[in-house]
């Protein structure tokens, strides 16, 4: 690494140590929780990712909640790139090991975990630690890279998409969990957890030729929601996305995002995105059109939002 990269990337790390909630505050003003109830989203900050999952599920009322005994479970992270953890990249490793952990410990009776890379898939999953992660908690880590493993479905609410070839174990899945990274995309401008169902379809050129924006709001649409949506933003590449360049492209930031809202989380993650580069709304597109496709709300004033500092 370059000095003067080193010195930015120092001088990133030193911020994150003081980053607090004050600029996602500004969005969620007037949601102070006054009744123990469940709250529509949490953000925790300031852990190691199984920590703030473990202090985020409870908030939620517990994994218990959104995955039954005997189930399929599909846990979509982004694994897109061949780069190792501290690229971020791709979701974090040791968030997906303690996902799969949870899910198992609700009586999940197959946990499985894929992505259509970018890049070679047996790279990505192996550079990323992910594969790993997974294995070692009992998750079956499936190939994308083959379009026998799609199954074609409909998308009637789509507006640019109207069908769609959708990973097998997905389509199989009883429940599923996207969990991606907060980041920085050259085309999407960031992508989140609506950008992370790019990961699911086998033709992802049709997307970038027929208006990217919306056939991500578009595929979001598809019957078979998540159940749960939970951004991982312990380190986001926030600028030379989606791959990144050197780690002066990173910022840790150690927070995690999580509710069954995608459009709302996706608000809240481009909320603590601007804390360490400016993005207005309008270039994530996607967000505001989710919202129009009546996937959830980008006016965070209207929920329950709690918030948690370790």
């Amino acid at each position: 690494m370059k000095r003067r990269d080193f010195l930015k990337t120092s001088a990133l790390a030193g911020a994150a140590l003081t980053l607090n909630f004050e600029g996602l505050h500004a969005a969620l003003t007037n949601n102070t929780v006054t009744v123990e109830a469940i709250p529509d989203m949490v953000a925790v900050m300031g852990g190691e990712p199984d920590v703030m999952l473990d202090k985020a599920l409870e908030a939620l009322g517990g994994i218990d909640k959104y995955i039954k005994k005997g189930q399929k479970v599909v846990i979509k992270p982004n694994i897109g790139w061949d780069r190792a953890p501290e690229m971020a990249g791709n979701t974090n490793p040791k968030l997906v090991k303690a996902l799969v952990q949870k899910c198992f410990s609700a009586g999940a009776e197959k946990v499985t975990v894929f992505d259509h890379t970018c890049d070679n898939w047996q790279k990505c999953y192996a550079t990323s630690g992910i594969e790993k992660a997974a294995k070692e908690a009992g998750a079956i880590v499936m190939p994308a890279n083959d379009e026998k493993y799609y199954k074609e479905v409909s998308v009637p609410n789509g507006k640019k998409l109207k069908n769609a070839k959708i990973h097998e174990a997905l389509v199989e899945a009883d429940v599923w969990i996207n969990v991606p990274v907060l980041k920085n995309h050259g085309g999407a401008k960031l992508t989140c957890a609506m950008k992370n169902y790019m990961g699911i379809v086998w033709d992802r050129r049709y997307f970038h030729q027929n208006d990217l924006q919306q056939c991500i709001a578009d595929i979001c649409t598809w019957e078979k929601k998540p159940v749960l949506n939970i951004v991982d933003a312990y380190r986001i590449m926030f600028q030379n996305g989606p791959q990144g360049k050197t780690l002066a492209d990173v910022a840790t930031l150690k927070s995690l995002i999580v509710s069954p809202n995608i459009v709302a989380v996706d608000t809240a993650a481009l909320s603590l995105f601007n804390q360490v580069k400016k993005l207005d709304l309008a270039a994530a597109s996607h967000i505001g059109r989710g919202e129009e496709n009546h996937l959830g709300t980008t006016d965070l004033k209207k929920l329950n939002i709690k918030r948690i500092k370790l």
